[in-house]
């Protein structure tokens, strides 16, 4: 019995100095740094945040258009309604800049570009005149390639051995470059304000800091362009107010 007494004491001693092993903390003064650059790649979802009008006569500025080829002829009392209803993945790249501020909080300005795509559906069929078929179509495909420059501030909580938790907030500005000589069937506005929200996991390896962020972009603009020259009107009529927003998650190596 004192033999098995012994043992006992022994193996709870060696599991005692297991527990209190530490691990291997890297890049302590990594959070200490003024100014830190680094580069990130990230996955994003374009959506709309759509008000039609309803019925599209209740636009002040709705015009009747005679399209004879139409099955149904649109007229003021007729009911137009738009909507995203799949979102499609996109590709975000930009480059990290942060400056620190106090301990917990750091100031960050992460100039990028990003690749998306928002298909516009319509309860009724879709006719453009850029499409190889004279068929209605079940959705308007709009594509943009965005400059981005969003400044947010970033609240870290305390690090917790290689891990330290954040939250972001702040506002970014986008300007859309994806302009065609084509006449869009719904025009966008370049330019837009963005509010933005978020947060993340920092992970600090032996030689650099990786994080994972996922951040919502609200547009505060409303985004709808002015009338095509040569498509059908309704299509854009119908809508009252479009306002942009976006999900990005974001891989950020620093």
């Amino acid at each position: 019995m004192k033999r098995i007494f012994e043992v006992i004491l022994f193996l709870v001693f060696v599991s005692e100095l297991f527990a209190q092993e530490q691990k291997v903390n890297y890049l302590t003064t990594f959070d200490e740094k003024r100014i830190h650059f680094g580069f990130t790649l990230g996955y994003n979802m374009l959506d709309f945040n759509i008000v039609n009008y309803n019925p599209i006569g209740e636009n002040p500025e709705f015009e009747t258009g005679d399209w004879p080829k139409d099955p149904v002829q649109i007229d003021a009392s007729s009911i137009v309604r738009s909507d995203v209803q799949t979102l499609v993945p996109g590709f975000t790249v930009g480059i990290v800049s942060s400056l620190r501020m106090t301990e917990d909080l750091d100031l960050r300005f992460l100039p990028g570009m990003s690749f998306g795509e928002r298909k516009l559906t319509y309860n009724i069929p879709v006719y453009d005149i850029n499409s190889p078929t004279i068929e209605g179509m079940s959705f308007y495909s709009i594509k943009s390639t965005f400059l981005d420059f969003p400044l947010l501030i970033k609240y870290k909580a305390r690090r917790i051995n290689n891990d330290r938790p954040f939250v972001i907030f702040g506002g970014a500005f986008r300007q859309d470059i994806s302009r065609t000589a084509k006449d869009d069937l719904v025009k966008l506005k370049s330019g837009g304000f963005y509010a933005e929200v978020g947060g993340g996991w920092d992970h600090y390896f032996p030689f650099f800091r990786f994080s994972v962020e996922g951040k919502f972009s609200f547009g505060l603009n409303d985004q709808l362009g002015p009338l095509p020259q040569q498509q059908r009107f309704y299509y854009s009529q119908s809508i009252k107010s479009l306002r942009s927003n976006i999900f990005t998650l974001s891989f950020h190596f620093e």
